[in-house]
């Protein structure tokens, strides 16, 4: 049974690309490997179903990316978190900014 290094390799480095992608907070190029997930996954999968790989160095990987996709998905439910609460400051700042300007102009006159 040979193990299909490119196929490996390759849902390897799709692997590491996400994780990175993740630690840095790349919202974007994570979008964009995840697209490539089903595309790297089938050849592995399509491989395993005819036994041209080993089982374990396959069910290895595919825990490793669904223990990144989990960490991703909390990852961007924090992010969105973030991004809510900056937008209700920014809000908050806008409406003082309205109120001082009110109050400023009434006082002028």
């Amino acid at each position: 049974m040979t193990e299909a290094p490119n196929d490996l390799q390759a849902l390897d480095q799709l692997i590491e690309c996400l994780a990175q992608a993740l630690s840095d907070r790349n919202w974007d190029r994570l979008s964009e490997l995840n697209q490539q997930v089903k595309t790297t996954v089938a050849p592995v999968m399509a491989r395993l179903e005819t036994g041209e790989l080993s089982v374990e160095p396959v069910r290895e990987r595919l825990e490793r990316l669904q223990a990144f996709c989990d960490k991703a998905s909390a990852g961007a439910t924090e992010a969105r978190t973030e991004a809510e609460q900056a937008l209700k400051g920014v809000n908050r700042n806008k409406n003082a900014a309205r109120a001082y300007q009110n109050v400023s102009g009434n006082e002028s006159r």
